[in-house]
């Protein structure tokens, strides 16, 4: 009987509005599933679970606490990322991505890079399980800022948005050659890769 109570007290997660192919763009309606705003912002939400994923295996291990820290703010943000690109700027739906938030990243990324060795070829991506996760999280996130780059050329996007994806990438990569160096797990190179890094 309490478990019937219960029941009746949680909202849906189900509301059958998407039913027909539609859901809803901020400040324009409703639209199709397929709009590039849509597979945009659905990248983005691609990007935040696969981060959630490389953190499930990152948090019981306390050298990388660091990391976890900062992927906890990298997916709050990614959350305003894909805000961003669901709404329609006007007054009423003011943008949620500061115009730093691609810079706030570069310490970040010089604080990581500090500690790893130089690397001159392209390499295989993969690893231990948390290093594989973001090597994947990287690669999702290059795909969400070609999938802005389309809507952008279609529409307006908001500037901010598409550095921190392009930042965001660079990030990722170097902390999953973080992950794997820590655990001890030596870098494969791309046996065909020229020196493409200086």
């Amino acid at each position: 009987m309490a478990n019937d109570e219960t029941n009746k007290k949680l909202p849906r997660i189900y509301t059958r509005g998407g039913d027909q192919g539609l859901t809803q763009l901020i400040g324009a309606g409703r639209q199709s599933k397929d709009h590039q705003r849509i597979v945009a912002y659905g990248t983005v939400d691609e990007a935040g679970a696969v981060i959630g994923v490389a953190l499930s295996h990152l948090r019981p291990d306390t050298r990388y606490a660091d990391l976890v820290h900062d992927l906890d703010a990298v997916q709050q943000r990614l959350w305003d990322v894909g805000a961003d690109l669901a709404r329609i700027h006007d007054e009423i739906h003011p943008y949620r991505t500061d115009e730093s938030a691609a810079g706030d990243l570069e310490p970040i990324i010089d604080r990581y890079q500090a500690e790893l060795p130089p690397v001159r070829q392209f390499i295989v991506r993969g690893g231990n399980p948390a290093g594989a996760m973001l090597h994947l999280a990287c690669t999702v996130v290059r795909r969400a800022e070609r999938e802005t780059v389309r809507v952008g050329r279609r529409t307006t996007i908001h500037a901010p948005v598409l550095r921190y994806l392009n930042r965001l990438s660079d990030l990722l990569f170097v902390m999953a050659r973080v992950a794997n160096v820590r655990a001890g797990i030596p870098e494969v190179p791309d046996a065909h890769s020229a020196h493409v890094f200086h």
